[in-house]
């Protein structure tokens, strides 16, 4: 025990080093085969999902993570024993989050399984009175971090300039407008800083990737990041299904429909479904759209990330006790670095055709390291916690901010597509 305790480095370091030895095995050749998890009727989940091949798969995914977990704990100087003993319970819940989520009805309705592991981890954890030693190892920061380096091999650059400038434009003017309302709407509420970072971020970039980011930038409390993320999914539903059908009612222009729904839903899996509700240019210029704000992720927590470390100071207001470069480089989150080196090795270095081949595999790893973190995440949490009494102004200004989010990126689309 004394032995994992000499090696402590910071976590945002030790997640660099994760996602890039992911990274870097992928390229080497190392390409885990994706489970399916997809599901019609409870025939197709024993011809499809529970079939033997792919409850293989299912095996070498585990075996794979886990070590990258108990790795983890090793180089962060925590109980690589306790991490090893509570993962597979984790990973488990989180497959079973991963078939709730593949069934045909549940994606129509644009679920994710996030919001599944989330469920799951909350019902066990105020239901079963668990262990002190299991919610302490569990890895919650260090899995969503992870999954925030291996974003960035999905942040690609030339993608979105080879779509044209305009999605560029209007996602820096959405985000920096909407953002700033949003900040603004919560300080008048008086919520809390740490809320309203998560949620104008939330509201104004790309949904649950910017809260992550964001928590992860100011080193937020996860309760709150899941209180975030669930407004996030909540209002994701309504406005996939709404919005097309008031786009179609008065006639606006697939190009405008399309940079609207994409500057505006926070999910990029609801704004290919809402995309594709309405036309094939629709669905190519919300991609587009949501690809920009994506981009700007990593530029985004780097800036709340100095923000956060000059109004935050331990003394007050004094000047004298505002930071120096050197503290600021300290509380700075080393997984941006992680994050934006990914995406430019992937946008500038990698050929188009390796990227073909590894894509899937790192998507799939990305997307698991995020469903892990939300099952810790409901472990540790009580429902107290999560819907207080506190909870009501947050949602409020969220659902207002959302709102104004709606109203000013119809504008900005009309301005730049029609």
């Amino acid at each position: 025990m004394s032995e994992t305790k000499k090696l402590n480095i910071h976590e945002d370091w030790v997640v660099v080093i994760l996602g890039a030895l992911t990274i870097i095995l992928t390229l080497s050749g190392l390409l885990l085969p994706v489970p399916v998890f997809n599901w019609n009727s409870i025939t197709d989940l024993t011809t499809s999902v529970l079939t033997a091949s792919n409850l293989e798969y299912i095996g070498l995914q585990f075996i794979f993570v886990i070590i990258v977990a108990a790795f983890g704990a090793f180089l962060t100087g925590k109980s690589v024993k306790s991490a090893v003993l509570t993962f597979p319970s984790v990973y488990v819940l989180t497959m079973i989050a991963l078939v709730l989520a593949g069934n045909s009805q549940v994606k129509a309705l644009n679920l994710e399984a996030v919001i599944f592991s989330l469920a799951i981890g909350l019902a066990i954890s105020n239901f079963f009175k668990l262990p002190e030693w299991f919610k302490t190892s569990l890895s919650t920061e260090l899995f969503v971090k992870i999954g925030l380096v291996l974003l960035g091999t999905s942040v690609i650059f030339s993608d979105v300039l080879k779509a044209g400038s305009l999605g560029l434009i209007q996602a820096l003017v959405v985000v920096l407008s909407v953002w700033y309302f949003a900040f603004w709407l919560c300080k008048k509420l008086k919520i809390d800083d740490e809320l309203t970072m998560m949620i104008s971020s939330a509201v104004s970039i790309c949904g649950v990737s910017a809260a992550i980011a964001t928590s992860g930038a100011i080193k937020g409390d996860s309760k709150k990041l899941s209180y975030v993320i669930s407004m996030v999914l909540i209002t994701a539903i309504p406005m996939m299904i709404f919005m097309p059908y008031i786009a179609a009612y008065f006639h606006f222009p697939q190009a405008v429909t399309g940079a609207w729904l994409g500057g505006s839903i926070d999910t990029t899996g609801a704004v290919v479904a809402s995309g594709s509700l309405v036309g094939e240019e629709a669905l190519k210029i919300s991609t587009i759209v949501k690809f920009s704000q994506n981009v700007l992720l990593g530029i985004a927590a780097f800036a709340i990330s100095i923000y956060w470390t000059y109004t935050q100071h331990p003394a007050g207001k004094d000047k004298e006790t505002r930071p120096t470069l050197k503290v600021i480089w300290e509380r700075f989150p080393k997984f941006v670095i992680g994050f934006i080196g990914a995406s430019l090795l992937f946008s500038f270095f990698i050929t188009p055709e390796v990227n073909t081949q590894v894509k899937g595999s790192l998507k799939n790893l990305q997307g698991l390291w995020f469903v892990l973190a939300f099952t810790s995440i409901g472990l540790e949490t009580n429902f107290a916690d999560l819907f207080g009494k506190n909870s009501k102004k947050p949602f409020y200004a969220f659902l207002i901010a959302q709102g104004f989010n709606i109203i000013i990126t119809l504008i900005i689309a009309f301005i730049l597509f029609k």
